[in-house]
């Protein structure tokens, strides 16, 4: 694990990233959730370079792409496959060991979850993605990163659990919809 000045500053932006997902998901507008998760993917980014695990700070910089690109192209299997294209050489050219394969599995799920799926599905794929990212910011020996990936999936949790029980009260309102 690194020490000094750099991890200080990895932890920080780890901490960053933290406060920025706990805004982004107490907002209840669409808008102020996407920037304020963007914004909390370049802090991860950040944190990610300061802790030199290059892997998963060159996928968290596709993860902000990816975000854009699936809100505007979904369903695009083109465009996922670009985006997992750039993945694989992004990963590639910056792999030091099997440490980095967790981001490598939440990028994909990610990116396969955000493009292809939508509601329940998506949510557990997402949550899937969670997990590995979260076993990433271990390994990188990242606490805020950690604690903010664990409150994804926590909320994420919360969130399929409450639609499950919407569709069993309401089934009629989600009658030909995947949640």
């Amino acid at each position: 694990m690194l020490e000094g000045t750099t991890a200080m500053a990895g932890q920080f932006f780890g901490l960053v990233a933290l406060l920025l997902c706990i805004l982004a998901f107490a907002s209840k507008q669409d808008e102020r959730l996407l920037v304020l998760l963007i914004s909390a993917n370049v802090a991860f980014a950040l944190q990610f370079l300061f802790l030199e695990s290059w892997t998963a700070a060159a996928l968290t910089l596709l993860v902000i792409v990816r975000i854009t690109l699936a809100r505007r192209y979904p369903g695009s299997g083109k465009v996922m496959a670009g985006v997992l294209a750039a993945s694989g050489v992004a990963a590639l050219a910056t792999w030091q060991g099997w440490a980095d394969l967790p981001a490598v599995v939440a990028m994909v799920l990610g990116t396969v979850g955000m493009f292809l799926l939508r509601g329940i599905p998506m949510r557990v794929m997402l949550g899937l993605a969670a997990v590995a990212w979260m076993l990433s910011h271990l390994l990188a020996g990242a606490v805020g990163g950690t604690l903010a990936e664990a409150l994804v999936v926590v909320t994420n949790a919360i969130t399929i659990w409450r639609l499950l029980r919407a569709r069993r009260r309401y089934p009629e309102v989600f009658e030909g919809s995947d949640a």
